[in-house]
């Protein structure tokens, strides 16, 4: 039970992490303007949070099998992601976690669209490459301890609380930017940069010592 609940709470902070829920709340906020209010940000905060919800399972219970149709090894995908997340946590640890999240062009679509919680605040902004390619060796890493079932159980609980955990973020970002500010943003971005920068160096070395052997 213990090392159930610490695979857990391990998933849930790497998930949560990668999400960069706080640099996601100033470019929703940043996106509805003058408008942001709490009942403008509530419904957005939801209807994201929902589509991490359903492209998170969908991305653990059909990731790794659409890979396998292709012919891609796990190893790969872990190789791939750690790259991934590296380029991700160096724009964080750099200051600029949105320019890695998606271009000024959807910026300015965004802008124009009515409904940004879906895309481009679920995707690609919060549910991006780097988090697809996370849920699914974190699931395969499971595996390796857990049984089939107990993993998946993992890994969509580890889902469902960084969801639930970006939606309180969301929620409260106008309060959030207000205490923490421009550079409150950035030094806690940094942080969480390191943290992923981390995350990233374990993925790739364990896929190339997998591919290597």
């Amino acid at each position: 039970m213990t090392s159930h609940l610490s695979l857990l709470l391990h998933d849930t902070i790497a998930l949560i992490t990668i999400l960069n829920p706080i640099a996601a709340a100033s470019i929703m906020i940043s996106l509805i303007g003058s408008e942001a209010t709490s009942s403008t940000v509530r419904p957005i905060a939801f209807k994201t949070t929902l589509t991490l919800i359903i492209a998170g399972l969908v991305t653990l219970y059909s990731g790794e099998y659409i890979f396998k149709f292709f012919g891609i090894n796990v190893m790969s995908i872990k190789v791939i992601g750690g790259i991934l997340l590296m380029m991700i946590a160096i724009n964080m640890a750099s200051g600029n976690s949105s320019k890695s999240r998606h271009t000024p062009k959807e910026h300015e679509e965004a802008e124009e669209s009515e409904d940004i919680s879906i895309v481009p605040l679920g995707i690609p902004i919060l549910f991006g490459p780097g988090v697809i390619a996370t849920i699914i060796v974190l699931n395969n890493t499971a595996m390796k301890t857990l049984s089939l079932l107990d993993s998946y159980i993992i890994v969509s609980l580890s889902i469902l609380l960084s969801s639930i955990a970006t939606y309180f973020v969301l929620v409260n970002a106008i309060h959030i930017n207000r205490i923490l500010g421009v550079t409150g943003m950035k030094i806690l971005t940094r942080i969480m940069g390191l943290v992923v920068g981390a995350i990233a160096a374990q993925f790739m070395v364990s896929g190339i010592k997998g591919l290597w052997g």
